[in-house]
């Protein structure tokens, strides 16, 4: 295939590498440009004077072409919605009493404890197949709502399914410290031997996670609790993402930093120490989830300050049903720009190269690169890339191509 007249061919990169400070504003384009699809990967592009079939199989005159998002972070695997929780939100209650009455992560965990395998799995495709119609070509899925061995397992099991039957890469993260389950609510110990001593080496001998997670926050787990786990995870070759620092400063980056993490993810709540430390050249991606903050009305991440200090950033949707019930990366462009002062090219960086980073899949994904996945999204007529973000009520997609399809 031969896509031709594009206005704007966007992150286009003959080499990469994480994005930093002032890298991650600098989004290498072609404009009036050509782009070769063959076998399903990206096989060549260059400015239109440079090609000598002036006519191709699609004339995408006025529009702009960009890599499919990366979301490295969502809980796409659930049994329903929470919407009653979302009008306790609206009367006042916070994230905290929710769950101390039985809503939250438990809520979600007894709803999936009630529904089979062949009916999550519908679920969860039918979420995936409306997320890639919406531009995400990568994407991260965890558990955390099963809380037992066989919750647990049910859910990875449906992951690995989604793999298999998707067309867009997919990695898997066991969450099985997501919370205290109720039958374990006086037995921290207990359950944390029971992810570790039973959950993990069953997981790990069938496949079934690449990564590891914990969430490091007050009434959840400790980070003394996270680095054992996230130990007990890397024995079996996982590598950690940890949720970190969202409703309060937790130690969650110290944690992340110590267990050398993957990603850090969340990030609402953190001070000089923790930007510093996620400025280092080796500490972990921070990954920002701003639809979370929205949706919580909570402070968002200090994007800016994270930029300013060389931290490599990346955005994901934290798609779930309790604090973020939207994958729409689209929106999330919008949000950084407008809530978190991030520039348009800052912004589409951090959902593509960078997210992409974040999932360890920055070699087939994440810019229009030859060789890599003929992953991107076609927009409709548009005047600029800053047109993305500003017009955040507008569908501009108009088509979205994964593996050249």
């Amino acid at each position: 295939m031969l896509i031709t007249n594009i206005k704007i061919l966007a992150n286009v990169r003959e080499s990469q590498h994480k994005l930093r400070g002032a890298e991650l504003g600098e989004l290498p384009v072609l404009e009036n440009a050509f782009l070769k699809i063959e076998d399903g990967k990206i096989s060549d592009y260059g400015p239109m004077d440079a090609t000598p079939d002036r006519k191709g199989d699609l004339d995408a005159s006025g529009r702009i072409v960009l890599p499919t998002w990366c979301d490295s972070h969502t809980h796409l695997v659930f049994a329903s919605s929470r919407e009653n929780e979302f009008i306790d939100k609206i009367k006042g209650l916070s994230y905290a009493e929710i769950a101390a009455k039985g809503g939250g992560i438990l809520n979600s965990a007894r709803k999936l404890r009630e529904t089979s395998e062949d009916e999550l799995f519908e679920k969860a495709q039918n979420r995936l197949e409306k997320l890639i119609q919406l531009g995400t070509g990568a994407i991260e899925i965890k558990s955390g709502y099963g809380l037992s061995l066989e919750g647990e397992l049910k859910m990875l099991r449906v992951i690995k399914r989604l793999k298999n039957s998707s067309p867009v890469p997919i990695k898997a993260t066991f969450l099985g410290a997501h919370t205290l389950p109720e039958e374990y609510k006086n037995q921290r110990e207990a359950y944390i031997r029971l992810l570790i001593h039973e959950m993990l080496p069953i997981l790990a001998k069938d496949g079934l996670a690449d990564y590891i997670d914990v969430f490091c926050e007050q009434g959840f787990f400790t980070p003394e609790e996270t680095l054992e786990i996230c130990e007990a995870g890397k024995s079996f070759g996982l590598k950690a993402k940890i949720h970190a620092n969202q409703l309060s400063i937790s130690g969650g980056v110290q944690a992340g930093m110590s267990v050398g993490a993957l990603s850090v993810d969340h990030l609402e709540s953190i001070g000089e120490e923790e930007i510093e430390i996620l400025g280092k050249e080796n500490a972990p991606m921070a990954t920002l989830l701003p639809s979370a903050a929205f949706f919580l009305r909570m402070a968002y991440p200090p994007a800016r300050q994270l930029i300013q200090n060389r931290a490599a950033i990346a955005l994901a949707s934290d798609y779930n049903p309790g604090s973020s019930p939207s994958g729409n990366m689209n929106l999330l462009l919008s949000l950084a720009c407008i809530q978190m002062k991030m520039l348009p090219e800052e912004a589409i960086n951090a959902a593509t190269l960078n997210g992409a980073y974040a999932m360890e899949l920055e070699n087939e994904v994440g810019s229009i690169s030859r060789g890599k996945r003929a992953n991107f999204i076609l927009t409709r007529p548009v005047p600029s890339l800053a047109y993305l973000p500003y017009s955040f009520g507008e569908n501009w997609i108009e088509k979205v191509f994964i593996d050249g399809k």
